[in-house]
């Protein structure tokens, strides 16, 4: 008995930060994730074993993170966004280069994605900046975090990554509407950007203007820029109802559809799960969702608000991209879905995100209101 008391006080250190909604959630998609992925990468055991292996060193950060009180992370903000910047000069100096984009850096024992690590740094650091000001934010606030936003949103756009740049880029502007950007501003900013296309598009690469074009015009070129986006609506057409059964998808094992261990998973899973295996899915992250924005709702100070509402809009925002890109309702960007797609660094800033939600609600009641 005394052995069984000692794990079980063992156990209650471990889970004592933890949410257990939020981490059955995501636990929940991890294992969809892993067995559409076993399925997608033709049973290749090497591949689940390494993306297991970055779930495990995520499930590590995510208990350090959800231990650290808000305001000791809000203490690593300026040293992490200055790190993950350096890491995209890197990038953009000495990155390995993969399909024509230049977005990895080796370290030697892992290859890594920096611009992974922006998806929690940049909210991290503007939520910081905004807390100093807080009850006296001014426009200049707002003007030096969209400089903020722009530095890496400008790095991660030459790699080529017009797709992460730009979620990244919403990440930001989420903080920037959770600290108190009038509606008519972000109206003005709009009609800005609209007018801005004609400038904007002769800046783009030729394969994102195909890209954009195709979607306008799904038949204007199948076996080129639209290739992607047709085979991945046939998968899913084919899954019906009920689909076609795990380890049948005739896209999937014939070689069609490309990508489909990353950024067209969701493609790999209708076809073999179906309409019901989707409507399950979306039942699993709108609940995730759901419980983050109650924590965001329930924070105890600007930061902590601040810094929740941009990590859970984060994961609606590559949810809701990549699941639209996918079934054609969107342009084709590069964006995993996320806690599903094969990717060690997307898998591991991920789970930091989940571990900020559950610091959040675990140390809300120690601040004083």
């Amino acid at each position: 008995m005394p052995f069984v008391e000692f794990l079980g006080r063992i156990w209650e250190a471990l889970t004592r930060r933890v949410d257990t909604f939020l981490f059955v959630c995501a636990l929940a998609l991890v294992g969809v994730g892993l067995v559409t992925l076993f399925s997608a990468v033709d049973q290749s055991a090497a591949r689940v074993t390494s993306q297991l292996l970055s779930v495990g060193l995520a499930l590590v950060l995510m208990w350090v993170v959800a231990n650290i009180p808000p305001q000791t992370l809000a203490r690593a903000a300026v040293p992490l966004y200055v790190t993950g910047v350096l890491l995209l000069i890197g990038v953009a100096l000495f990155g390995v280069t993969v399909n024509g984009s230049r977005r990895w850096l080796n370290i030697g024992i892992a290859r890594i994605q920096p611009s992974e690590l922006m998806k929690i740094a940049l909210p991290l650091m503007l939520a910081w900046y905004f807390q100093k000001f807080e009850g006296r934010i001014a426009w200049k606030d707002f003007a030096i975090a969209t400089v903020l936003i722009a530095v890496p949103v400008f790095l991660i756009k030459r790699q080529p990554d017009l797709g992460t740049s730009l979620l990244i880029a919403a990440s930001g502007f989420y903080v920037l509407f959770l600290a108190g950007l009038s509606w008519k501003v972000i109206a003005g900013l709009a009609a800005g950007a609209g007018a801005a296309v004609p400038f904007l598009w002769g800046h783009l690469h030729g394969y994102q203007r195909e890209r954009i074009l195709t979607f306008l015009d799904p038949g204007r070129d199948p076996l080129g820029a639209g290739y992607h986006s047709t085979q991945a609506s046939i998968a899913i057409g084919s899954g019906g109802v009920i689909g076609k059964g795990w380890l049948n998808g005739t896209q999937t094992h014939l070689d069609f559809l490309p990508e489909r261990h990353t950024d067209f998973i969701f493609a790999v899973f209708g076809e073999e799960f179906g309409l019901i295996g989707n409507g399950l899915l979306l039942v699993l992250y709108v609940l995730l969702i759901g419980r983050a924005m109650v924590i965001t709702a329930n924070a105890s100070t600007l930061f902590a608000r601040l810094l929740a509402g941009a990590v859970t809009l984060m994961f609606f925002t590559y949810a809701f991209v990549n699941m639209g890109m996918v079934s054609g309702i969107l342009p084709v960007v590069g964006v995993p879905l996320p806690l599903l797609s094969y990717g060690g660094t997307a898998m591991v800033s991920l789970f930091i995100g989940l571990g900020v939600l559950m610091s959040v609600q675990a140390h809300r009641k120690l601040v004083s209101t």
